[in-house]
């Protein structure tokens, strides 16, 4: 959705060119929570009719049948916080916010291990406040063959301790902070970059990058046959990632091993169950091909 935006590409030109070295450390987070769009944190005691303006049966779609609720438990926007229908902050918003890290770093694969911790949950709503440790294969913009990332939401925030980053900083409300070999770059969800020290940014002489419109590459990519470099294969991997995490969370303060080839979770086998889920009957996806 922003993968285009000049304020993205702006700053993985200036991380892909050295402006702060190579990355040895990225915290990302949104302030978002994971259950605060409905309200609810169990299904409605006394469930009303669903409008006639909506297709019950045709909005739940592969999730088990339940009765509609109230007005905004689940539609227009409740439904991110509810497992059977969203994922949370982290579905919300991570893909969005992970997006330049991936690209910058030229990430290829899918998370090694990761660990969840987050405030509580129950089996209906994701929870309130999640941190996600990811570990990564290096690439070549990293320093070290593994790369940490964590994720925070519902407010929580990364200690700026071991960056450049002066202790008084305030961080945006959503974002990432690239720790690097010889500076720190801040990235807000949709603004400009910051670079730390401050006096580097006239050493990196960064380069704003141009806009580009997202719907004409779609189109483009129609016209030509070239793949976006935003294609399937990339979304792919960054959706895979944001997912672990939220099977991560239940399995809270476990570290999970994850088998990107064989797509299964290797030290904790009764997680696998989450891997995939099974459609309501009528509404089964045929295997592709």
């Amino acid at each position: 959705q922003i993968h285009s935006h000049k304020f993205y590409r702006t700053a993985v030109h200036a991380i892909q060119k050295g402006a702060i070295g190579k990355v040895k450390q990225v915290h990302s987070w949104c302030a978002a929570t994971g259950h605060g769009k409905s309200g609810f944190m169990d299904r409605p005691k006394n469930p009303v009719e669903p409008p006639k303006t909506v297709d019950w049966n045709l909005w739940i779609g592969v999730a088990p049948m339940r009765p509609y609720g109230v007005d905004r438990c689940y539609h227009p926007w409740g439904w991110r916080d509810w497992q059977d229908f969203g994922n949370g902050a982290l579905g919300d918003f991570g893909c969005h916010i992970l997006d330049p890290v991936f690209t910058a770093l030229n990430i290829q694969g899918a998370p090694k291990t990761f660990k969840t911790t987050h405030s509580g949950m129950n089996d209906e709503v994701w929870p309130a406040q999640t941190q996600v440790d990811y570990v990564f294969g290096g690439t070549e913009h990293t320093t070290g063959k593994d790369l940490a990332i964590t994720w925070y939401d519902g407010g929580l925030l990364p200690s700026v301790r071991g960056s450049h980053v002066p202790g008084d900083q305030a961080l945006p409300r959503s974002g990432s902070l690239f720790i690097g070999e010889t500076g720190s770059l801040i990235l807000p969800h949709v603004g400009a970059l910051k670079l730390f020290p401050s006096e580097s940014s006239a050493d990196a002489q960064i380069e704003e990058a141009e806009d580009l419109n997202h719907y004409h590459g779609w189109v483009d990519g129609c016209l030509s046959g070239k793949q976006p470099s935003d294609g399937f294969e990339y979304g792919g991997r960054l959706t895979e990632a944001v997912l672990l995490g939220n099977i991560g969370a239940r399995f809270q303060g476990q570290t999970l091993a994850w088998d990107d080839q064989a797509m299964k979770i290797t030290n904790v086998p009764e997680a696998n169950q989450w891997i995939k889920r099974e459609a309501r009957t009528g509404w089964e996806i045929p295997p592709a091909g």
